[in-house]
């Protein structure tokens, strides 16, 4: 890859840190087992959440996790196993969370992780990603030091991986399928080193589909802003591109909103040779998988 880069990019990481958001519980009046994958937080301890199984939750109904340091009751159940529950514990969610959750790996992944830092990136800051974006897991200090040594300026965003990131497309047309929010933040000093680097000429290089949705909700009005809220932008085929001009990423799943991003930034028909390529080659796919730079 450094092959590529020139003095003067812009590399954007999504700083996001990965959360023990998978909790394994049980229900407190009939011990009946639950699990429930946290997405985001709402309010103070109010979480949005997918409970497996979904017929086992109702509203009011508690349910209990470790020895009892959390708990959770149901306020609202919704469509597709999504759920609103009320966290209670002694001290900080994300801290209880840490002893009492798992690392909310992809399916795809039977084994546990021997490390559970693997799935999180060297750089990752703050806490809120229920996946990792996967491909920031590529760099390693002494790579993101050979970049510096190169003349690229390196420059962190963060978007929380949530629902929208990961859930696959089931609708027939694209224009139907729901993009779930997830939450979004660029500081102003990142921003105006963006902004600079557009108008001077120099490449934005997004690490990851998270980095390029975060660069482009900011650029929406033309100018690259200070942001913090969420974002639930889609990009598909036809998108006019302002903030990006190259983008490093994994190989993605089928039917998923990734693939479709990236294949709006390379065109359907390169990704499309790209992918074969990558089969022929018996390149690795997913979360650990290999990843391309298209420049």
């Amino acid at each position: 890859m450094l092959d590529y880069v020139r003095e003067g990019d812009v590399f954007v990481f999504n700083d996001s840190r990965v959360i023990r958001a998978k909790l394994r519980g049980r229900r407190a009046d009939t011990g009946g087992k639950i699990d429930f994958l946290l997405l985001r937080e709402l309010s103070p301890r109010c979480w949005e959440a997918l409970a497996r199984p979904a017929k086992r939750v109702a509203p009011r109904r508690v349910f209990l996790f470790g020895d009892g340091e959390l708990t959770a009751t149901v306020l609202e159940r919704g469509s597709e196993g999504l759920v609103r529950l009320q966290l209670d514990c002694e001290g900080d969610v994300l801290q209880v969370l840490e002893g009492v959750g798992e690392v909310p790996l992809p399916p795809y992944i039977k084994r546990p992780l021997s490390n559970p830092g693997d799935y999180q990136t060297v750089y990752a800051r703050s806490p809120g990603s229920v996946a990792a974006p996967t491909a920031g897991l590529h760099f390693v200090p002494e790579l993101l030091e050979s970049l510096q040594v190169r003349g690229v300026e390196l420059r962190f965003v963060t978007l929380h991986v949530g629902l929208g990131t990961f859930r696959p497309i089931h609708t027939e047309s694209l224009q139907d399928h729901l993009m779930h929010e997830e939450s979004v933040s660029v500081s102003a000093e990142t921003a105006a080193a963006i902004q600079l680097a557009r108008q001077e000429g120099r490449r934005v290089v997004a690490v990851g589909t998270t980095a390029v949705r975060t660069l482009e909700t900011i650029a929406q009005t033309g100018e690259v802003r200070e942001f913090d809220g969420r974002t639930n932008l889609f990009i598909w085929p036809g998108y006019e591109f302002t903030a990006v001009d190259a983008l490093l990423t994994n190989f993605h799943l089928p039917k998923s909103t990734l693939l479709v991003l990236v294949s709006a930034f390379a065109g359907r028909e390169k990704t499309l040779k790209a992918y074969a390529e990558a089969v022929a080659q018996r390149y690795r796919f997913y979360s650990f998988g290999d990843a391309m730079l298209i420049v």
